[in-house]
């Protein structure tokens, strides 16, 4: 015999004065969450109370009841309720809709309130949004309207641009509302739906694989091409720009190439055109040069233009109000807001003041070029003053100060060396003029025996005094790298500064080449303009001064290049020695792992090798599976921040971020055989001897390897 089911009976509701509910104990909600009680209160005053009150009676000891109701379910609604009649908004006595319960246990009637309560899908969300928009709401009103950011507005509205295919998938759970934000970078749902069915056959799902895949050939708005125009100039002439508005993404990217070339190709000319007002002889513009286009070009030392008595007035003015509040907050732990953003424009106000432009000689102008360029930061980087051998007026040869009676103070020939190995080469000149009563030139043989000496003597005078040799070899080189002319010099010093033949991706916009384009920039203003007064300005410097200056010149001299052409094993170990002296950390002068700079270039199995070195053979493992160029794209996502380097740009003796990484993963990683060195040298790079050519052959044949792949 069937058993009838039980109906169930659903509690009373009515209208119950406010004066007349008091909170409940039972209420299980102690921590505050989600809307606050004053903007609850004011969402009430706006729509009204949109759900009642879960009450019960409350009863006397003897269980009369007493009149008054308790809420165990729904304490923030009553507290809003609250402020609203403390604020005369609403009457006390006012009829507030309640269920009145009778049965079961107050604690479960709260318990159940708020567990069974389900939250609002991110997907229903957006839907209600744009409907509300579509009715004539503002962002900025919907926002104010539920007590939300503009930006969460703004966010849940761009799911608006994915395809409606990609939104049924994420309704059923076939995406994470990560990935759905992901593809919001790009308005086009077909190219949406391309990445989408991408990603059904590949390992990697995640958020930057998307972003990654919808950008693909987009110029990012941090690029220097970008800079350079101008993201509002882009837009206004049509061009479109892709946003991330759910995490950083540097401006978003700039999705038409063709537009930010014409347009930087446009600029660039227009800038030109100002430069060749100048009166140039010629100008040499593009987006990038290569790094060392000005060796073998002297350049012009110019005049900077003096201030007016007007700007004199305003600097002086600049610099007294930026030493006085230096003074006033020398003592504070942290400047006020006001006072640490004037003082940054002084501080830049004050620079555009010594950096002034520089004037040169019209006559040296009409035989001169500029190059023009875009910097790394998005300036127009103009390069002034850089005379080209052909365009250089004839040398006249030189002559004695005194024709008559010649300085023994001259010049000695290289062939006078005085050493046991080249022997110096009397002149076949005629023998000693015969004698006269009176005064005639020494002869040109005695000339050249008697500055023979001489050249003897101030070299082992020169040998007793390090400082003044210093001081000697540093005016000879300087001469080879800041002036034409290096004759200025009786030291046979010579200094060549290597040209790069292959340029890498981004050299001279890399942060090295930036540096020593600045350091080079100072030492030329603070060096003589004519090349005559430079023995007189290096002695009244300072030893710091005058190493500073020895260092940069000296570096310029370096040349760590490997080239298959010219195998140099020697030279490169003491590159390696020189590069253990100074400590150098090529991750920290900004090098970066690529795929244009060197994952893109070389095997997968490297491309692997170097994520297992730098982030675990787990990470390796997870782009095992794709092809070379996604997985190229992946592990310069993974290997950006890691501070992992090739071998060739290793250090010997330095700890390498893929070591540390290994050790805290307990992966095992490759042997780095650049750090390892041999057992007799205590794990440093072993210098190479004339003896083992073969050894040589073969650390060189390494290096090309790497190389061609």
């Amino acid at each position: 015999m069937a058993t009838a089911v039980k109906k169930i009976t659903l509690s009373s509701s009515r209208d119950i004065p406010f004066n007349k509910l008091v909170l409940s104990q039972s209420n299980v909600r102690h921590v505050k969450a989600g809307v606050s009680i004053e903007e609850l209160a004011e969402d009430i005053a706006r729509r009204g109370l949109l759900q009642g009150l879960s009450v019960r009676a409350v009863a006397d000891a003897d269980g009369v009841e007493t009149g008054m109701f308790e809420i165990p379910a729904g304490g923030r609604r009553y507290r809003a309720l609250e402020l609203l009649v403390k604020r005369k908004r609403l009457a006390k006595t006012a009829p507030v809709p309640c269920v009145v319960r009778e049965s079961g246990i107050a604690e479960e009637d709260s318990l159940a309130e708020n567990v069974q309560r389900a939250p609002l899908h991110p997907l229903d969300q957006f839907r209600a949004f744009l409907a509300l928009r579509e009715k004539g709401q503002s962002e900025e009103e919907i926002a104010a309207a539920f007590f939300v950011s503009v930006n969460v507005v703004k966010q849940r509205l761009r799911l608006a641009s994915v395809s409606p295919k990609l939104l049924d998938v994420y309704a059923d759970d076939g995406m994470t509302l990560d990935q759905l934000m992901a593809f919001t970078v790009s308005g086009d749902h077909e190219r949406q739906e391309q990445v989408f069915e991408r990603l059904q056959h590949s390992h990697d799902k995640q958020p930057y694989v998307i972003r990654r895949m919808l950008t693909e050939g987009a110029v990012r708005a941090s690029d220097k091409r970008a800079q350079f125009i101008g993201v509002d100039a882009y837009v206004e002439a049509g061009g479109t720009v892709l946003r991330d508005l759910f995490q950083g993404d540097d401006g978003g990217w700039l999705q038409d190439v063709t537009l930010v070339d014409l347009m930087m190709a446009e600029k660039l000319k227009e800038e030109a055109a100002k430069i060749a007002a100048e009166g140039w002889k010629w100008l040499e513009v593009a987006p990038d040069f290569a790094y060392g286009h000005s060796f073998g070009l002297r350049q012009l030392r110019g005049e900077p233009v003096p201030l007016t008595a007007e700007e004199e007035a305003t600097r002086e003015a600049f610099q007294a109000e930026f030493d006085r509040l230096s003074e006033e907050y020398a003592d504070a732990d942290e400047l006020p807001d006001e006072i640490d953003e004037r003082l940054g424009e002084l501080e830049t106000a004050l620079e555009a003041f010594d950096d002034r432009p520089l004037s040169f000689d019209p006559e040296e102008v009409s035989r001169a070029g500029a190059f023009v360029s875009i910097a790394h930061d998005g300036r127009v980087r103009v390069e002034r003053g850089y005379v080209r051998p052909e365009d250089e007026l004839p040398m006249e040869p030189e002559t004695d100060a005194n024709a008559g009676q010649p300085d023994p103070v001259g010049t000695v020939p290289a062939s006078a060396a005085g050493d046991d190995d080249t022997a110096i080469e009397p002149p076949t000149a005629s023998s000693e003029p015969d004698e006269d009563e009176g005064l005639s030139p020494i002869s040109d043989r005695l000339m050249t025996e008697l500055t023979a000496h001489r050249t003897l003597g101030l070299r082992q005078a020169l040998g007793d005094h390090p400082d003044i040799a210093f001081l000697a070899a540093l005016h000879a080189l300087t001469l080879k790298v800041f002036y034409h002319y290096g004759s200025d010099s009786c030291l046979e010093l010579d200094l060549k500064s290597v040209g790069f033949g292959t340029q890498a991706p981004g050299l001279n916009d890399s942060a090295s080449a930036e540096a020593i384009r600045v350091r080079h920039e100072s030492w030329t203003k603070a060096l003589p303009k004519e090349s005559a007064d430079l023995w007189d300005a290096l002695q009244d410097w300072d030893g710091d001064s005058r190493s500073a200056l020895f260092a940069h010149v000296v570096s310029l001299s370096v040349n760590a290049v490997h080239e298959a052409w010219n195998r140099r094993p020697r030279a490169l170990a003491h590159a390696d020695r020189l590069a253990h002296a100074v400590d150098l950390d090529m991750a920290a002068a900004g090098w970066r792992p690529t795929v244009d700079a060197f994952l893109g270039r070389v095997t997968k199995a490297r491309i692997l090798q170097a994520v297992a070195e730098a982030k675990g053979q787990r990470a390796a493992d997870r782009i095992e599976h794709l092809k070379k160029g996604e997985m190229a794209a992946e592990a310069e996502t993974l290997l950006a921040d890691a501070g992992w380097l090739p071998e060739p740009l290793r250090t010997p003796g330095r700890g390498q971020a893929e070591a540390r990484s290994t050790a805290e993963s307990g992966d095992a990683a490759a042997p780095d055989s650049a750090v390892e060195g041999s057992a007799e040298n205590g794990g440093e790079t072993a210098m190479v001897d004339g003896d083992a050519p073969a050894e040589n052959d073969e650390a060189d044949d390494a290096l090309h390897t790497i190389a061609a792949e």
